[in-house]
């Protein structure tokens, strides 16, 4: 029997919950409140995620006796795995790879300051892909090690 594909973290999907990186990677290029839109996406998506999850678990749990322990347990997990995996964690990784990248081409080069700030967008981007799947790797290992103890059995 083959697994069915979670939606909000097995498909293209989830890179709605990057949203916020993108923005993160062109902060020097669109401003502040295009960035704040971006987290608003990624918030969308961390909702819609939470939601989906709980309206599983309710109807996994409906009939047993603790229905309402497990929906609000998953529920709470998937709102703060989602909100350290897809915004937080992520969110400042991206903000302090550009700005160290900022600060290294500012110190070791006479780029032309519009230049500086595509290059940081670019690097922003570029580092995305590699932070995806060991973000998510730790925040399953934090989580299990700290808040799922206390799932409901």
């Amino acid at each position: 029997m083959t697994e069915s594909k979670d939606l909000y973290r097995d498909t293209p999907v989830r890179y709605l919950g990057y949203a916020n990186e993108v923005g993160e990677a062109f902060r020097s290029i669109i401003g502040k409140r295009w960035v704040n839109a971006t987290y608003g996406i990624a918030t969308l998506y961390v909702l819609a995620d939470t939601r989906q999850k709980g309206i599983d678990a309710y109807k996994a749990y409906a009939n047993k006796p603790d229905c309402k322990a497990r929906v609000a347990f998953t529920t709470a997990d998937t709102l703060i795995w989602q909100l350290l995996a897809s915004v937080a964690i992520p969110g400042f990784t991206i903000n302090r790879v550009c700005a160290a990248a900022n600060y290294v081409l500012k110190k070791s080069t006479n780029l032309p300051k519009n230049t500086r700030k595509l290059t940081v967008t670019a690097v922003g981007l570029c580092a995305i892909p590699f932070i995806i799947k060991p973000i998510d790797q730790c925040v399953d290992l934090l989580l299990d090690q700290s808040w799922r103890k206390f799932k409901p059995q």
